[in-house]
């Protein structure tokens, strides 16, 4: 396979996107994003005042935007928020205009990962861990369905799994 220009990483919150990402585009040479972290940059809030003010709703359309615009983009590796593929039109951008890649792992390592973490409207309930067993039930069919690519980040470090990708990605020699 030649050097993808355009690689987009998908999966739910905690599975080291925007981490691995960083690291993939350094690899590789390209531009890194983070479409939440550009969210955040444009409205000069974090996501949960987003999601406080405008709901989930006003959040996912902004997403939108910033996937569509961040997609097109040549020679960038873009790390996604986990419901990205909730939305239609970000699977078919995503799907369509380069490699991406499923970055799994299961909801206990994600709670793990994200118990301590302020920034995850979606957590704020009783039973996070629940939450995110219902989250990957919907999700997962989804993530699997754009993916090119689907790598396991469970119990594994973030360098481990950028080297997977990145052999994975050149294929064989």
């Amino acid at each position: 396979m030649t050097k993808p220009n355009r690689i987009f990483l998908v999966g739910p919150m905690g599975a080291g996107k925007t981490t691995i990402g960083r690291q993939l585009a350094q690899s590789l040479g390209l531009e890194f994003e983070d479409s939440d972290l550009e969210i955040q940059r444009r409205t000069g809030v974090d996501i949960p005042t987003i999601f406080e003010y405008e709901g989930e709703q006003g959040f996912r359309n902004r997403e939108r935007q910033v996937v569509d615009e961040l997609s097109a983009r040549d020679g960038l590796v873009l790390a996604t928020g986990g419901g990205v593929v909730m939305d239609p039109d970000n699977r078919r951008h995503l799907a369509s205009r380069g490699t991406v890649v499923y970055l799994y792992c299961s909801p206990e390592q994600q709670y793990e990962r994200t118990y301590k973490d302020r920034n995850r409207p979606l957590l704020h309930t009783d039973d996070p861990l629940s939450r995110l067993r219902e989250l990957l039930a919907v999700r997962d069919p989804l993530y699997r369905q754009v993916a090119d690519l689907v790598v396991s980040t469970e119990r594994r470090s973030t360098s481990a799994v950028a080297r997977d990708i990145l052999e994975r990605l050149r294929g064989p020699a």
